[in-house]
């Protein structure tokens, strides 16, 4: 409590006082149980912003006092605070299930965290996903503190003009309103991080946000002592130009990574969600080579075993690149620092080193600089393959180093009141902080009459809410005020409501349902089989096709026959992404294949009985099954084909009009649709688990984090012998790999056996430098075959040249086996820290 009273913290009455401790712990945003409090102190104010710091700083003295003298309040706070601290003591998921030791610390880095909507520093999935990970971290326990920053603006806010054009406002965020304080240093100083740039030094004031378990430590450069261009680097979030970009991922990934080090951290494991703050692989090993004398090539070798990269991106341009020009400006005192040349820091980040022409590319630095990669979904990885292909010359596609965990949610922020009464009831109160082993089994139990009440019930709460939210947004629009004496007539709450909301970018085809606009009116407004849906998205300020789209909507919804038949929500957040998810029958989503690298709004709607309807990207090519819900497309890349696009939207009208609809007002004889119903419970059951981000935590907790940071612990003990030896290894490799050669290879067939032998010569490499193998390409979408080949004798007459010799069993054909030279060290991650390979043949 010591930085909260040094810090706006509000006056409250005796009795009152741990109001702040609660207020300040964002686990109210997801544990619903504090609501009760809030809404008591001022329901309208709690409503409208959903931030309970900013409630107590609104709220009066006389109110406070008046609740001060009600006992049962007073109790509501008392049980609330020991609820509070009753968990933050009790045991864990991470504290049963990983031995002690094994893993100390992870730092998350993360351009944006879209936590609450009470603190807006995100502006989409990465944010929101960054978000979940921190809340869930905090369920399971896991020792992980989360770094970003803290923007003075944030993302843009939406309006709607009267002619239905996009407008961006930037609010204020006053960090005296938001639920974060100050960070103080042993002396009661504000922390500031100092980072060197090109002609001065850089201020970054620290903020702390409590996440339940979890500090999320955020950046600002906002200190007066900084130049006014310097204090706008964390101005607006994705705003400005590439210098911009450039400096706050410098604040990101060097002031990151020394915030940790000044708060005696010491992490294990750095995860980078995205690209964005690899510059901490930079400051990383150089703060290991203050520490241990090594050089920055050994330093690199063994702090890159305790990075962790998660890509987002499924195109080539989606990775922030910046010029020569503008990255050597900024790069150049990194040279002296670390030891090294220009042209040696710039080749970290260029596919072809040797090109001082080629950009710098962030996500590249980040391969460099980590132990593993990972998409966000199956068939990311593979995109992802195919992307980074040419950081891996001559390695076969399925060798390529990037594996995946899908992305899931963070369940407990996106049920409604009535799905968590529902899943609590069947299921128990900690479901979603364990290994969720029976849910499955468990959500099937519940009955179709209770199924559907509570898939009505959230329907009607989103109505409700969508009629709320478009008085206001008339109001602010100027638009003519008597639309709003008809706003009863808005939407239906017993009518099929499909929602649709993402960011308006052209790949993700927020228009295709808008192919045929006649088609839709005639599906909207069908007398026996209506339906209604209601959009919400963003189109980046600079995005003018997104921005048209935009405007298309809400022309379309503004047509006399579907004026009540659906709506745009401006201004897509977490409140109303909260609201959409909780009560839609239908989620539609309809990117171009592959360009969705997961997509998780989706997933949002699992839990709360919704049901997707979805094109074969992302996620939705790894759960769909046709009694799960509805598929879009052929599963193939068609690029921007705009006779695909047709395609796919008469497929999609054709879907809604003789699947959809008639599923859902097929009813049983108590007015149940029993195959809808049917889908919503094998949806519940199967997918909601499985796209959590309980599992999704676990398996970066299982298959990233433990094995990186063992591998970091073995990399910087022994005085970094490991490093040195991996430092030399690599030297060797480039030294004298272009001289390795192979003999002819010879094979015999025996009974059920193939036997290969092949003279390899090495020139100056040790045998126990390489591998030789025998590889046979992938069958059936099945892992490639590598089996590795025995050293036998050395070859007579020659120098460093030996047979190598390697069994298989008849089966495929002998030339489908080529050989092949590889890097080995039992330390090394190949081919991720070392690319070199030799064919035969």
């Amino acid at each position: 409590m010591d930085s909260i009273a040094r810090f706006t913290l509000p006056s409250l009455p005796e009795g009152l006082e741990d109001l702040a401790e609660l207020a300040l712990d964002l686990r109210w945003s997801w544990s619903h149980a504090t609501d009760k409090i809030w809404a008591r102190i001022d329901p309208e104010l709690w409503n409208a912003t959903r931030n309970a710091w900013l409630l107590l700083h609104s709220v009066s003295a006389v109110r406070l006092k008046e609740l001060a003298q009600d006992s049962d309040f007073c109790e509501l706070v008392h049980t609330q605070l020991q609820s509070r601290r009753d968990f933050q003591a009790s045991g864990s998921w991470f504290e049963g299930c990983v031995p002690e030791g094994a893993l100390k610390g992870i730092a998350y880095f993360s351009m944006e965290f879209g936590l609450s909507e009470a603190l807006p520093i995100y502006s989409g999935g990465l944010g929101i996903l960054a978000g979940d990970h921190l809340k869930t971290a905090s369920d399971l326990g896991l020792p992980l503190w989360g770094v970003g920053l803290m923007y003075q603006e944030g993302y843009f806010r939406q309006g709607i003009d009267a002619a239905g054009n996009q407008l961006a406002f930037y609010p204020h965020n006053d960090p005296s309103q938001l639920p974060v304080t100050p960070v103080r240093d042993e002396e009661g100083e504000w922390l500031r991080i100092l980072v060197e740039i090109p002609g001065r030094t850089l201020r970054l004031r620290t903020w702390q946000v409590q996440v339940g378990r979890i500090r999320l430590y955020l950046l600002d450069s906002n200190d007066p002592m900084n130049s006014p261009v310097d204090r706008g680097i964390t101005g607006q979030l994705y705003g400005g130009g590439d210098e911009m970009r450039l400096l706050q991922e410098i604040a990101l990934g060097v002031g990151g990574w020394r915030l940790i080090e000044e708060l005696g951290l010491n992490p294990e494991v750095c995860h980078l969600n995205e690209g964005h703050a690899a510059f901490l692989v930079l400051e990383r090993a150089f703060s290991h080579m203050r520490k241990t004398g090594q050089d920055f090539w050994t330093s690199l070798s063994a702090t890159r075993a305790g990075n962790v990269f998660t890509t987002h991106t499924p195109v080539a341009p989606g990775f922030d690149r910046f010029s020569p020009e503008l990255f050597e400006r900024y790069a150049c005192p990194y040279c002296e620092r670390l030891g090294i040349s220009m042209k040696e820091l710039a080749s970290l980040g260029r596919r072809n080193p040797e090109d001082p022409s080629e950009p710098f590319n962030m996500a590249i630095l980040a391969i460099r600089g980590s132990v593993a990669i990972n998409g966000v979904s199956q068939l990311h990885a593979d995109v992802s393959r195919r992307l980074f292909q040419p950081l891996f010359e001559h390695w076969p596609r399925s060798e390529v180093p990037v594996g995946y965990v899908t992305n899931g949610v963070h369940v407990p922020s996106w049920d409604s009141v009535a799905a968590d009464k529902l899943w609590t009831r069947i299921c128990g109160k900690g479901r979603w902080i364990g290994t969720q082993e029976t849910l499955e089994k468990d959500i099937r139990e519940a009955s179709n009459e209770e199924l559907w009440e509570f898939r009505a019930a959230g329907r009607k709460q989103l109505v409700d809410y969508a009629r709320r939210r478009y008085v206001d947004q008339i109001r602010a629009s100027g638009v003519n005020p008597e639309h709003i004496e008809h706003v009863e007539r808005l939407l239906d709450p017993n009518v099929l409501t499909i929602g649709f909301a993402r960011r308006f970018a052209t790949y993700k085809r927020p228009d295709l349902l808008l192919y045929d606009p006649d088609r839709l009116v005639r599906l909207l407004t069908n007398a026996d089989q209506p339906m209604q849906i209601i959009i919400a998205g963003k189109a980046h300020p600079a995005d003018e096709a997104g921005k048209r789209i935009v405007t298309h909507w809400i022309d379309f919804l503004a047509r006399s026959e579907v004026q009540n038949h659906g709506v745009f929500l401006a201004d897509y957040d977490m409140l109303i992404a909260e609201q959409l998810v909780q009560g839609v029958d239908l989620w539609i989503n309809t990117p171009r294949r592959p360009w969705e690298a997961s997509g998780t709004s989706g997933m949002k709607v699992l839990v709360n009985g919704g049901l997707n309807l979805s094109e074969l990207d992302g996620w939705w090519a790894e759960a769909y099954r046709p009694d799960l819900g509805w598929a879009l497309g052929d599963g193939q890349e068609h690029g921007d084909d705009p006779a695909w696009d047709r395609q796919e939207a008469i497929q999609l009208y054709d879907l809604l009009e003789r699947e959809i609809a008639p599923c859902f007002y097929t009813r049983d004889e108590r007015g149940i649709p029993r195959g809808w119903v049917a889908r919503m419970r094998a949806s519940m059951s199967e997918l909601t688990p499985r796209f959590s981000t309980n599992r999704m935590v676990r398996e970066y907790t299982e298959n990233y984090y433990l094995p990186a940071a063992r591998a970091y612990r073995e990399r910087i003990g022994d005085d970094g012998r490991i490093a040195a030896e991996l430092r030399q290894w690599k030297s060797d490799l480039s030294a004298h790999w272009q001289n390795i050669h192979c003999g002819e290879q010879n094979l015999v067939v025996d009974g059920e056996s193939m036997h290969f032998t092949l003279p390899v010569y090495l020139d100056d490499l040790k045998p126990e430098q390489v591998r030789v193998e025998l590889f046979a390409e992938p069958l059936d979408g099945a892992e490639p075959e590598v089996v590795v080949m025995e050293k036998k004798d050395a070859l007579a007459g020659a120098v460093n040249g030996f047979l190598y010799e390697a069994s298989v069993p008849v089966g495929r054909p002998a030339e489908h086996y080529t050989a092949r030279v590889v890097p080995f060290h039992p330390a090394a991650t190949v081919p991720l820290e070392d690319a070199h390979i030799y064919w035969h043949g």
